[in-house]
């Protein structure tokens, strides 16, 4: 059976998918970005806006990253203003379950929900670092195994009072306005080793019954964990092989929960760049990979790697000679940066020396190779053909587009890709229902 495509943009941020240095690129602070890139994914008929959230400007050598410097409005206000300027389009955030508190994300959510009519998705994640929680009352951090425990229960405490409103009618006095009946709407006890708390929720059911749930993890204990109560997954793997692993392997996970095979969604991350021609579209995404790691980006990337200062290194020349440094404390903070996933960063950098000789790459180059984050280029016909194929095949369920220009970038792709692809009968032409569930073809709770 065919599969239907689903898209949704990922408003970036401050990253290095941006092109900050292209005349087109706009604030990432100011309203109109927010509201023209939203707008752009409605007229595209996605499913829903992805917003990330930041809660500390990242540092590197005891400076703000050169990424950063433009800082990270709260979610939660930008995605409210946006339920006012939109009308279909789902709006979804990024809210962190390591620093926050299970009543007032459920009340920011289920008012979100209800602001919007029935178009609100949390992503959960979680917090590793302790830069980070510097921010927070409790400081510190949370071992691996206690952020998804605390996560899970964080999850579980929502939903309850989520569905705290459920199956109560009603029913007061019309002049004194006092409740009648004998259950209290909102009435909640929850006890654990991380939430003691009991008291009655003021929001009452939403449109959704629940926001739609997104996870973002990739380890084990982040795959069980969107298996067992997540409604799509945000992924990083759009490739075919690894793609394809994934989305198996997690969704070979639901049955253990009791979840059948369509309950969760996996929505992988996409960058694109097009062209009139594939040739064209190739020669345009190399220009980009270049302007997106400029010499000070590359540089910082390598320090994260080699835990060590490169500011007077030759980016142009070879990687350096000399080994990573993996004793100390690192020098980039509060970014998921290279050396958190290197398990070995001695044997990574040989891998990446042995590349670069046998490429005939410069540090720089290398950088390029290392992090490319170009998922769909050629044609709008070869980008829509692929996609297809993707989702088809079962590498994922559909994209959430990460497009190098904001806020105007994401406009070609609705332009010139999305007609292709409903035309194939493959991506809706209007949409068919009103809430962010019914978008992505999920059961109400």
């Amino acid at each position: 059976m065919t599969k239907q495509i689903h898209l949704a943009a990922h408003f970036p941020g401050v990253n290095n998918t941006t092109v900050w240095s292209d005349p087109a690129a706009g604030s990432h602070i100011e309203f109109d970005s927010f509201r023209r890139f939203a707008q752009t994914a409605e007229r595209g008929k996605f499913d829903f806006m992805f917003l990330a959230e930041g809660l500390r400007l990242r540092e590197q050598k005891g400076r703000i990253y050169d990424l950063d410097v433009v800082g990270r409005p709260d979610t939660f206000t930008v995605l409210a203003a946006l339920a006012a300027v939109t009308e279909r389009l789902g709006l979804t955030g990024t809210i962190n379950s390591t620093f926050n508190e299970p009543y007032e994300v459920a009340r920011q959510f289920a008012s979100l929900d209800h602001l919007s009519e029935g178009r609100a998705a949390w992503n959960v994640v979680t917090s590793w670092d302790r830069f980070t929680g510097e921010n927070f009352r409790r400081g510190g951090y949370l071992a691996q195994e206690d952020r998804y425990e605390r996560a899970r229960t964080f999850l579980q405490t929502t939903n309850e009072l989520f569905d705290s409103w459920a199956g109560v009618e009603i029913v007061a006095d019309q002049e004194s306005g006092q409740f009648l009946n004998a259950a209290t709407p909102g009435r909640f006890s929850h006890h654990d080793r991380f939430f003691d708390i009991e008291g009655q929720f003021n929001v009452p059911t939403s449109p959704q019954g629940r926001p739609v749930i997104f996870q973002a993890g990739d380890s084990d204990e982040g795959r069980d964990f969107a298996a067992s109560g997540a409604d799509a997954i945000f992924s990083r793997y759009a490739t075919l092989t690894e793609g394809k692993a994934f989305y198996s392997d997690v969704k070979g996970r639901l049955a253990k929960f009791g979840r059948e095979w369509n309950d969760l969604l996996i929505l992988p991350a996409a960058s694109f760049v097009l062209g009139d021609t594939d040739a064209e579209a190739e020669e345009i995404a190399h220009q980009v990979r270049r302007a997106q790691v400029s010499p000070q980006t590359a540089i910082n990337f390598l320090e994260q790697l080699w835990n060590t200062d490169l500011s007077d290194f030759d980016v142009d020349g070879p990687l350096p000679s000399f080994d990573p440094t993996v004793e100390g404390e690192l020098i980039a903070k509060g970014r998921a940066s290279v050396r958190q996933f290197a398990k070995d960063p001695v044997a990574l950098a040989n891998e990446w020396r042995a590349k670069a000789e046998a490429e005939k790459l410069s540090a720089r180059d290398l950088v390029i190779e290392v992090t490319g984050r170009q998922n769909f280029v050629g044609s709008p016909a070869t980008v829509a053909e692929t996609i297809n194929r993707f989702v088809q095949e079962d590498v994922s369920d559909g994209f959430i587009l990460v497009p190098h220009i904001t806020p105007d970038g994401l406009a070609p792709f609705v332009d010139q890709v999305v007609p292709l692809l409903q035309e194939r009968g493959v991506f809706r032409t209007d949409y068919e229902g009103t809430t962010l569930r019914e978008h992505l073809g999920l059961r109400k709770p």
